[in-house]
């Protein structure tokens, strides 16, 4: 069945999508990907088997039995010496060619091994709790296991919002805050690596200029968080007081951020969620965005040049969009001490009219589908399916 709307939740035969009566439809079952993988591993027996070898690991840098002919012979590969790729190594003084000891990852130095210690009451009870660290880039993915532990004791909701608040000060490493469920606040007076808020499922992150920049220091044309922030987030909220790398909110699917500029490709492939970006972007902003709404500041007019429209459109503004960003300018400028935020809320109603609203094709369907089953009293995944098919 080729419906082309993996990406709407509405597909009829309950494959992609999480709507519990759509995927009611599904007939596939467990064991028959359990059948598949059995017959995988027969057929690889049956491989190894007729090259001589009784496992994977004996055929580990085997390029002896390699059949390299159609590849040296290629007309491609004139004037290449492949012999290096194609040499038979040969292990000495207790080498192996195949894995054969558990790589050592360090997580036992993890700073979150720090962040589980301090925090375990909280993680326990619930009890409020505010940390204090210093961090620098060899601390990767902070944050990520102390969440763990939250979804371990409490399930996908977490724990009530600000429970686990904690404050850090440097630079900290890639992936900070991927995963973070609801309950823990971060906040980073620094700056940040790639892939911040990687995953985000219902945390909260605030990266901000360190406390000993000097006071003409505004950062808004700087960058403060590196490339694919937010990329797959599920739910949360993220302030950045500065400029963010390229392919910001890629795949975001619920979390709302906030940045004050960001690189090319921003919001592809977005799903779900808020983006709002306080300054400039790069080419290709909304590329193969279907769902979610992003909202940015366009001083100099020439935004609509950067969009790719394939899937999106530039719409005004309604009433419930500029309540939104009274709230959410106003929550960054609380969070980040944006100046940026400030100059936009001291001259609020001026400062709307600068506002674009990137809006998905497909998105707007749904939701005027949704609208209208609701006023009518239709079914209403019947209608976005119609919908959907337009």
């Amino acid at each position: 069945v080729m419906m082309r709307v993996c990406h709407l939740d509405t597909c009829p035969v309950g494959i992609a999508t999480q709507n519990p009566e759509l995927r009611a439809r599904y007939s596939g079952q467990p064991e028959f990907v359990e059948n598949f993988m059995m017959f995988v591993a027969e057929e690889v027996r049956e491989l190894l088997a007729s090259l001589g070898l009784r496992s994977i690991d004996e055929a580990v840098g085997r390029a002896d039995l390699l059949d390299t002919t159609a590849a040296v012979d290629h007309w491609k590969a004139s004037g290449l010496d492949l012999s290096p790729i194609l040499a038979v190594v040969e292990p000495h003084d207790g080498d192996h060619l195949h894995c054969v000891q558990e790589q050592d990852h360090g997580l036992d130095r993890a700073l979150d091994q720090q962040l589980i210690a301090d925090a375990a009451e909280a993680v326990r009870t619930g009890a409020p709790v505010h940390l204090t660290y210093p961090i620098r880039n060899v601390n990767r993915t902070v944050g990520t296991m102390l969440g763990h532990e939250i979804t371990k004791a409490h399930g996908a909701d977490g724990l009530p919002d600000g429970t686990i608040v904690v404050d850090l000060e440097g630079s900290a490493g890639n992936s900070f805050g991927a995963f973070v469920p609801r309950g823990v606040t971060l906040r980073l007076w620094g700056d940040a690596n790639d892939y911040v808020g990687k995953g985000l499922s219902g945390g909260r992150i605030v990266v901000r200029l360190p406390r000993e920049v000097h006071p003409d220091f505004v950062g808004r044309d700087d960058i403060i968080a590196g490339n694919v922030m937010l990329y797959g987030a599920t739910g949360g909220a993220a302030f950045v007081r500065g400029v963010v790398g390229e392919r910001f909110c890629v795949r975001n699917s619920g979390a709302t951020a906030v940045v004050e500029g960001v690189g090319d490709h921003g919001c592809e492939y977005m799903t779900g969620g808020r983006a709002v970006v306080l300054g400039p972007t790069g080419r290709n902003f909304g590329a193969g965005m279907s769902g979610g709404i992003a909202y940015v500041l366009d001083r100099d007019g020439e935004f609509a040049e950067r969009v790719n429209t394939e899937m999106v459109a530039l719409e005004e503004l309604d009433d419930a969009d500029r309540e939104f960003l009274a709230g959410v300018v106003a929550e960054h400028q609380e969070a980040t001490g944006s100046e940026v935020a400030a100059e936009l809320l001291a001259d609020w109603p001026g400062a709307l009219g600068a506002f674009r609203k990137v809006m998905p094709k497909d998105y707007r369907r749904v939701l005027e589908a949704t609208r209208r089953a609701e006023e009518q009293g239709l079914d209403v995944v019947e209608e976005i399916m119609r919908a959907s098919q337009v």
